[in-house]
Protein backbone atom coordinates (compact mmCIF):
# COMPACT_ATOMS: atom_id res chain seq x y z
CA UNK A 1 0.00 0.00 0.00
CA UNK A 2 1.31 3.69 -0.77
CA UNK A 3 2.58 4.94 2.09
CA UNK A 4 1.54 8.40 1.05
CA UNK A 5 -1.99 7.15 0.78
CA UNK A 6 -1.60 5.78 4.81
CA UNK A 7 -0.82 9.16 6.16
CA UNK A 8 -3.15 11.48 4.43
CA UNK A 9 -5.71 8.81 5.81
CA UNK A 10 -4.08 9.17 8.85
CA UNK A 11 -3.56 12.91 8.70
CA UNK A 12 -7.86 12.91 8.21
CA UNK A 13 -7.80 11.03 12.04
CA UNK A 14 -5.65 13.09 13.46
CA UNK A 15 -7.93 16.00 12.90
CA UNK A 16 -11.09 14.26 14.28
CA UNK A 17 -11.74 16.76 17.41
CA UNK A 18 -12.30 15.35 20.93
CA UNK A 19 -15.67 14.17 21.75
CA UNK A 20 -16.33 13.55 17.80
CA UNK A 21 -16.73 10.86 15.41
CA UNK A 22 -16.17 10.20 11.84
CA UNK A 23 -17.43 7.25 9.24
CA UNK A 24 -15.07 5.66 7.06
CA UNK A 25 -16.98 6.50 4.37
CA UNK A 26 -16.57 10.39 5.74
CA UNK A 27 -12.69 9.66 5.55
CA UNK A 28 -12.81 8.41 2.07
CA UNK A 29 -14.48 11.41 1.45
CA UNK A 30 -12.38 13.68 2.39
CA UNK A 31 -9.54 11.87 0.68
CA UNK A 32 -11.33 12.04 -2.81
CA UNK A 33 -12.41 8.38 -2.55
CA UNK A 34 -15.75 8.64 -1.84
CA UNK A 35 -16.00 4.95 -2.78
CA UNK A 36 -13.13 3.39 -0.66
CA UNK A 37 -14.18 3.47 3.10
CA UNK A 38 -12.95 -0.49 3.43
CA UNK A 39 -9.38 1.15 2.19
CA UNK A 40 -9.94 3.49 5.15
CA UNK A 41 -10.97 0.76 7.38
CA UNK A 42 -7.77 -1.52 6.31
CA UNK A 43 -5.24 1.52 7.07
CA UNK A 44 -6.55 2.64 10.52
CA UNK A 45 -6.46 -1.66 11.23
CA UNK A 46 -2.61 -1.15 11.07
CA UNK A 47 -2.29 3.00 12.09
CA UNK A 48 -0.63 1.14 15.49
CA UNK A 49 2.93 1.15 13.12
CA UNK A 50 2.42 4.68 11.87
CA UNK A 51 2.38 6.61 15.06
CA UNK A 52 -0.46 7.21 17.65
CA UNK A 53 -3.70 8.30 16.23
CA UNK A 54 -7.02 8.85 17.62
CA UNK A 55 -8.29 6.22 15.33
CA UNK A 56 -11.24 5.15 18.22
CA UNK A 57 -13.45 8.35 16.96
CA UNK A 58 -13.81 6.00 13.85
CA UNK A 59 -17.11 4.03 13.50
CA UNK A 60 -19.04 3.23 10.39
CA UNK A 61 -21.90 4.17 8.78
CA UNK A 62 -24.56 3.22 11.13
CA UNK A 63 -22.57 4.39 14.50
CA UNK A 64 -21.34 0.84 15.36
CA UNK A 65 -17.75 0.94 16.87
CA UNK A 66 -14.88 -1.54 15.15
CA UNK A 67 -15.30 -5.35 15.50
CA UNK A 68 -13.10 -6.90 18.17
CA UNK A 69 -11.66 -4.07 19.86
CA UNK A 70 -12.73 -3.97 23.26
CA UNK A 71 -11.51 -1.28 24.31
CA UNK A 72 -12.73 1.71 21.73
CA UNK A 73 -16.22 2.37 23.96
CA UNK A 74 -14.46 3.34 27.12
CA UNK A 75 -11.83 5.53 24.81
CA UNK A 76 -14.89 7.38 23.56
CA UNK A 77 -16.90 7.65 26.84
CA UNK A 78 -13.56 9.32 28.35
CA UNK A 79 -13.76 11.82 25.62
CA UNK A 80 -17.55 12.42 26.40
CA UNK A 81 -18.85 10.35 23.25
CA UNK A 82 -22.25 8.30 25.01
CA UNK A 83 -23.27 5.27 23.56
CA UNK A 84 -26.42 4.28 23.02
CA UNK A 85 -28.09 1.11 24.69
CA UNK A 86 -27.43 -1.14 21.59
CA UNK A 87 -23.27 0.03 22.02
CA UNK A 88 -23.48 2.65 18.78
CA UNK A 89 -22.43 5.83 18.74
CA UNK A 90 -25.54 8.58 17.61
CA UNK A 91 -24.03 9.95 14.62
CA UNK A 92 -26.48 13.40 14.60
CA UNK A 93 -25.16 14.41 18.00
CA UNK A 94 -21.32 13.24 18.01
CA UNK A 95 -20.71 13.26 14.14
CA UNK A 96 -17.51 15.37 13.21
CA UNK A 97 -19.14 18.52 10.71
CA UNK A 98 -15.80 19.00 9.06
Amino acid sequence: MDEDLIYEILSVVEEIPEGCVATYGQIAKLIGRDKNARLVGKVLSSAQYYGDYPCHRVVNHAGRLAPGWAEQGGLLENEGVQLKDDGRVDLKQYQWEC
